[in-house]
């Protein structure tokens, strides 16, 4: 593939299918060697739960979002990326968050992959509100200390 790696950001109310996406990005590509994909299921919090609702800024989600997979697309050799978030209403068992890193070979599509993701985690904008199983609705969902631990390792030197 000529020149630089475009980033595929979406971010949607609507599910997705993975395989569709994996097979989207790698159609007709001999030069890729390794898919890595990460997908992110909302849990039930065992039973408690009956769904998270996600909200976002329009605009800022998908700006933050492309900024974190330029910056992966910069630190490694990537053949192509798409990440898709999800907002909205999402019941235990459905898809949340998608990330495909492709790359000649798994080392850079793996590391990618887990950067984005450690990102996604602790610094996109989104804000989570559960619903519980029991017809109330929980809290908003703070933020946890070990995402941001996570995120700090991809800091580069001087950061």
């Amino acid at each position: 593939m000529a020149g630089a790696v475009v980033p595929a950001i979406r971010i949607q109310r609507e599910d997705f299918d993975v395989a569709a996406e994996i097979a989207g990005l790698t159609k007709g590509r001999a030069d890729i060697g390794a898919v890595v994909t990460f997908s992110g299921l909302c849990r039930d919090e065992q039973g408690a739960l009956s769904a998270l609702e996600l909200e976002h800024y329009p605009g800022m989600a998908e700006a933050e979002i492309g900024r974190i997979a330029t910056e992966a697309v910069s630190r490694w050799p990537l053949q192509g990326l798409t990440v898709i978030h999800r907002h909205g209403k999402i019941a235990p068992g459905e898809n949340i968050v998608l990330v495909v890193a492709a790359s000649s070979h798994r080392q850079a599509a793996f590391e990618a992959a887990n950067f984005l993701m450690d990102y996604l985690k602790s610094r996109a904008p989104f804000w989570k509100k559960e619903h519980l199983a029991d017809g109330s609705q929980g809290g908003w969902v703070d933020a946890k200390e070990a995402d941001d631990h996570a995120a700090d390792r991809w800091k580069k030197q001087g950061e």
